[in-house]
């Protein structure tokens, strides 16, 4: 027998924070210009709709990292697999990632960029779960915090399936 899906939030409910989150950053980023990094795969859906709510002079970069290879659980070992194309230094860097869970890809992502002497960094996520932390990162702003429960849709996959659905939902019975 197959996982099963069960809805954990509803598309209707994901626009509407991720709306007012827009709001947010339009009046933390008004008057600046902005680079908007999108941390693959999991992330381009949110990013996408993410920054359409934003409303400030925006360059967009793209890095990708990985923390979970083919297993339901981050193996805890992160690896940068695509870097970003252009320089961070003296820059306001909005970094948009879809889940946060052990903080992990999260810590490492700030310490890289750290390194690289941004203006701010301002960290946005999706999804949080705050059950399944095992490092410490700074986290601006949380669209959503959820159990210790794997999830997928909207960007978040399993055996990069499910990655195209509207909602989030809870993958059961994966064994």
């Amino acid at each position: 027998m197959g996982p099963n899906l069960s809805t954990v939030i509803s598309e209707k409910d994901l626009q509407k924070r991720i709306k007012e989150m827009g709001e947010t950053l339009t009046d933390k980023f008004k008057n600046t210009s902005v680079l908007a990094v999108c941390v693959l795969k999991g992330s381009f859906i949110f990013f996408a709709d993410l920054i359409r709510q934003i409303e400030c002079d925006m360059n967009c970069e793209f890095l990708c990292m990985s923390s979970y290879g083919s297993l339901a659980h981050s193996s805890g070992e992160v690896k940068l697999i695509m870097d970003l194309n252009s320089s961070v230094q003296g820059r306001h860097v909005l970094l948009v990632e879809d889940i946060i869970d052990t903080g992990l890809t999260m810590n490492y992502l700030q310490k890289v960029l750290e390194i690289r002497k941004p203006k701010s960094v301002t960290t946005v996520t999706l999804l949080h779960k705050p059950d399944a932390k095992k490092v410490d990162c700074k986290i601006d702003l949380v669209g959503f915090k959820i159990p210790n429960d794997f999830v997928v849709g909207y960007g978040l996959d399993y055996q990069n399936q499910y990655r195209h659905l509207p909602y989030i939902a809870r993958l059961e019975n994966l064994n």
